[in-house]
């Protein structure tokens, strides 16, 4: 790269899903010798992962819904939100602002139009969320994590660059480590998350379906379960009631150690989980949320689903049953699970922080950098990956 430092300003909603990559993406560039700023709202400063070197900047973040009621109060806040995003650009000078999704992006971006500043946005999912919908026409570069997003008109089609979606570097680190051993007699550990809205399904049915798997499949099982704090003493109780080893809690902080001793895993299907999944090499049970906006969780596992890296199944189809019978059929034999571990692996994108910095770095600075090769409808993986993809590993 140059070798310039220069400043870039991150606009992120105050979620982890927007917040994770963005954080990635700070780290990296600040590694490259730049200055790096962060605008989110007040969730997302407080959400931990922040490297030390990133200054946040709280915003105000107006939403606007479908009830007119939201109309004058949120367009309020998005114009004093774009006025103080202005204020910062005058003082902080970036070369360029990068959004993440989330309504906190909104003011940041429509003030880097206003200003002329080159501006990126990243979507995390299979869908184009609203925000970035909505902003699509007026950035320079967009930056996916999927070959293929539902509800990206076709004329921003010479605007999209493929990166994938950047994950933790103690995630990463795992990427290269052996999927851990799985035999007919060993222990067979399942992780089990909800996802940051928690999922009273999952603690509903996952105890019930590990208890309705073969004796030789069930003795065998470890189980780790992260729940919401109401239904702990439930889940608790049903794992006792079927004899089955459970560790459960509200939050792990250590969840990169747990997933590196995974052999399955079962949840949601978020972009950050999806990411750090495929990151790793992890088989899974995916259990879209219903509720997500445009159905994007269930787009989200298209890929990794298609390759053989997990199975998805739909939450009014997640019954015990459905479970069991799914699980057996990922687990019947040890070479099995190592298969799907493989064909996640090969989903993920471990470059994509890299990617994602080259990409911001080629706008505001002397020419324009040979990332750009990557735009376009299709981008072609790296060397490494195109082995990986061709079963070498």
């Amino acid at each position: 790269m140059s070798g310039v430092t220069r400043h870039f300003v991150l606009a992120a909603g105050g979620t982890g899903g927007h917040l994770i990559p963005a954080f990635a993406l700070a780290q990296e560039l600040i590694a490259r010798g730049h200055h790096v700023a962060l605008i989110t709202d007040d969730r997302g400063a407080a959400i931990p992962g922040k490297p030390e070197a990133l200054t946040a900047h709280v915003l105000p973040a107006g939403r606007i819904t479908k009830n007119p009621l939201t109309w004058v109060k949120g367009t309020r806040a998005i114009l004093e939100g774009r006025r103080m995003a202005l204020r910062l650009f005058e003082s902080f000078q970036p070369s360029a602002v990068v959004g993440f999704g989330g309504y906190p992006a909104l003011p940041a971006l429509l003030a880097a139009t206003s200003a002329g500043i080159p501006s990126v946005i990243h979507e995390q999912n299979a869908v184009l969320g609203r925000v970035n919908r909505l902003l699509a026409g007026r950035v320079q570069a967009i930056a996916t994590t999927y070959p293929g997003v539902d509800r990206l008109a076709a004329k921003h089609a010479d605007k999209v660059c493929l990166v994938g979606n950047p994950v933790r570097p103690e995630v990463l680190a795992l990427r290269d480590r052996p999927f851990p051993p799985f035999t007919e007699e060993g222990i067979f550990r399942v992780l089990v998350t909800g996802g940051s809205q928690g999922a009273r399904v999952l603690s509903e049915v996952v105890p019930d379906g590990l208890a309705m798997l073969p004796p030789a499949l069930r003795s065998r099982l470890q189980v780790t379960q992260q729940c919401r704090v109401e239904d702990l003493d439930g889940v608790r109780a049903r794992y006792a009631g079927h004899d089955i080893p459970a560790e459960l809690g509200t939050y792990f902080e250590d969840m990169d150690v747990r997933l590196a001793d995974t052999h399955l895993f079962i949840g949601r299907a978020g972009a950050s989980t999806i990411a750090e999944l495929t990151a790793v090499g992890r088989p899974a049970i995916l259990v879209p949320l219903p509720i997500a906006t445009d159905d994007h969780q269930a787009a989200n596992t298209r890929e990794i689903v298609k390759a053989g890296g997990a199975r998805a199944i739909r939450q009014e189809k997640f019954a015990a049953k459905e479970l069991a019978k799914q699980i057996q059929v990922m687990a019947q034999h040890p070479q099995t699970l190592a298969n799907a571990a493989h064909a996640a692996w090969n989903c993920g994108r471990p470059d994509a922080a890299r990617d994602l910095a080259d990409l911001v770095e080629s706008f505001g600075g002397s020419p324009l950098m040979d990332v750009i090769r990557m735009c376009g409808a299709e981008a072609k993986p790296s060397g490494r990956e195109a082995l990986a993809r061709d079963g070498v590993q």
